[in-house]
């Protein structure tokens, strides 16, 4: 039972990662919303060997991850909802929507703290902005947020279907709010409500430091209304607004390798929270 489940979840998350890239890669394709300012096909090699990286790293050092967990975690009633008596379904509501405050969180530290910056900043540096960049993180990142998603699935003892639930929305989210799309006001205002929207997150992708600090929802967008980090449109407006960091202006520094190196070679800019100077 418990292998099914794991396999069932990589079946899943697979058909849902191809299904929503297509998608969005199609619409912003047909129609896109802002020109791009660099080589497409360059940064979409980058990106997606970069996700392709990542995911043979996560399979190898964690083969069942956060899933596991949950499986463990039950097996031995570790967690808040294998020791208390609720309804299926409203610990399976309540558990994703405690996963994605966690990852709110964690977004928010990796802005604060400049030796985990060093790390997001290889997400941040793309110089456009589209549904390659939803997967365009270093791989330490990516193996911290799965140390950290397993420990906070430990602690909450949220059901395996929560785990994939969350796993599968987090990352077809990710996709669609940091897509090169447009929706009409109405919708976005609508939207808003319940998930992050490619204007909402497009902001945190702002050269301005101000707003590069701000919309750190991938997924629900209250935490940024609740904890004061909204910020509801860009200063420049959507199609005239830098993407990037301002130390990171030209293209031929973002190869591959260089990205993987980043980290210990990259200018921090004034972009850790608190930090105003280089």
């Amino acid at each position: 039972m418990d292998t099914s489940v794991v396999d069932n979840e990589i079946a899943i998350r697979l058909g849902c990662f191809f299904g929503v890239f297509t998608l969005m890669a199609v619409w912003e394709l047909l129609v896109p919303y802002r020109m791009l300012t660099t080589s497409k096909p360059r940064r979409w090699l980058y990106n997606l060997s970069m996700v392709s990286l990542n995911s043979i790293l996560l399979r190898v050092i964690f083969p069942a991850a956060a899933v596991g967990m949950a499986l463990t975690a039950a097996e031995r009633h570790w967690g808040l909802f294998n020791n208390v008596g609720m309804p299926v379904w409203l610990s399976i509501v309540t558990s994703v929507i405690i996963l994605d405050f966690v990852i709110y969180l964690q977004h928010v530290v990796f802005h604060a703290v400049p030796t985990l910056w060093r790390l997001h900043m290889v997400h941040h540096t793309d110089l456009d902005i589209d549904v390659s960049t939803g997967n365009r993180f270093h791989p330490v990142e990516i193996i911290l947020s799965m140390l950290i998603k397993i420990a906070a699935v430990s602690v909450i003892g949220p059901p395996v279907m929560a785990v994939i639930i969350f796993e599968v929305l987090l990352n077809a989210t990710s996709m669609f709010n940091h897509s090169n799309i447009r929706l009409s006001n109405g919708i976005d205002r609508l939207l808003r409500l319940f998930v992050v929207t490619p204007d909402m997150h497009r902001v945190h992708h702002s050269v301005i430091k101000r707003e590069t600090n701000s919309n750190y929802g991938f997924n629900l967008p209250w935490w940024d209304r609740l904890f004061g980090t909204y910020r509801d449109q860009p200063e420049k407006g959507h199609l005239d607004m830098a993407i990037g960091l301002e130390q990171y202006r030209d293209e031929k520094e973002l190869t591959f390798p260089g990205l993987i190196l980043l980290p210990v070679t990259g200018r921090l800019g004034a972009y850790p929270i608190n930090r105003s100077d280089e």
